[in-house]
């Protein structure tokens, strides 16, 4: 409808115009005859008059909408703009508020573990989940002297895995629930050591184990558990996460514990590789 009267509107003027011109002239030219006929084009023409007015008001009308319709489509557009601008200032703002508390909580991990002498920050690129692996690729590798065995953590001191395999600019990283995982654990409440190591059947629901449990160890659903710094070869005190339950192993002769991890493996941004820590006596 609007197309057709932005096309047809001005011949629909032109064509109320001319109407208007005809109908003049004839009243004109027969006011001064006979009353019969003059009464005749009166009567004809009163209708025609009238409906050429409201044709004529139709159109302005038409036309000050139309123009109206335009000045409001050129007003929607500056708003979709002005809203995407604020929706980009208000992204901006939450990353940056993220950063500034991500900062914050790295600041207050290096002044409690003084032991990890060497931190380096490293974006997630990508990750892989299957009924085989859990790992995350992380930007950086040999390049900024990222090698095998690195520990990774997040900002506040969360086991999230260990470098696997290193490229210039690259990293995979086993996580904490990777099968490939096997380092010492402790549990903080009872100092009862163990081995966590990853697990298939528990890797689909994004847990581990801790096996090789002392016979007289009286743990509980909740008890935090850490990275023991056995054997020198990972960080001292990392914290792995909590033990969900107890159980025995299929020959009865072991008991683990299935640990929760403290990571949220889905939603990792940033981490850091523990490039180079001091032993912890």
């Amino acid at each position: 409808m609007k197309n057709f009267l932005r096309q047809n509107g001005l011949w629909l003027l032109l064509i109320a115009l001319l109407l208007s011109v005809v109908i003049s002239l004839a009243s004109f030219l027969f006011a001064g005859g006979a009353p019969p006929f003059s009464n005749l084009v009166n009567t004809v023409a009163a209708p025609v008059r009238s409906g050429i007015s409201a044709v004529l008001d139709w159109a302005d009308g038409v036309y000050a909408y139309v123009f109206r319709y335009g000045q409001m489509q050129e007003e929607l557009e500056a708003l979709r703009v002005q809203v995407a601008e604020l929706e980009e200032a208000v992204r901006q703002g939450q990353e940056a508020s993220r950063e500034n508390e991500q900062l914050r909580q790295l600041l207050e991990l290096k002044a409690r573990r003084q032991d990890l002498t060497v931190l380096e920050s490293a974006r997630v690129t990508a990750r892989s989940n299957s009924n085989w692996e859990s790992t995350l690729t992380l930007s950086k590798g040999s390049a900024a002297g990222v090698t095998v065995g690195n520990c990774v953590i997040t900002e506040t001191g969360v086991l999230v895995g260990v470098v696997s395999e290193v490229g210039l600019n690259w990293s995979t990283v086993s996580t904490v629930i990777d099968t490939d995982i096997e380092m010492g654990g402790i549990v903080t409440r009872t100092y009862s050591a163990g081995v966590l190591e990853g697990d298939f059947s528990l890797m689909r629901e994004g847990k581990l184990k801790l096996s090789y449990l002392p016979d007289g160890a009286q743990l509980v659903s909740g008890d935090e558990v850490l990275t023991s710094g056995r054997g020198d070869v990972y960080p001292y005190g990392l914290v792995v996460g909590a033990v969900e339950g107890i159980f025995n192993d299929p020959s009865g002769m072991t008991r683990y514990a299935v640990v929760r991890p403290d990571v949220k493996l889905d939603s990792l941004i940033e981490v850091f590789i523990v490039r180079e820590f001091e032993i912890v006596e």
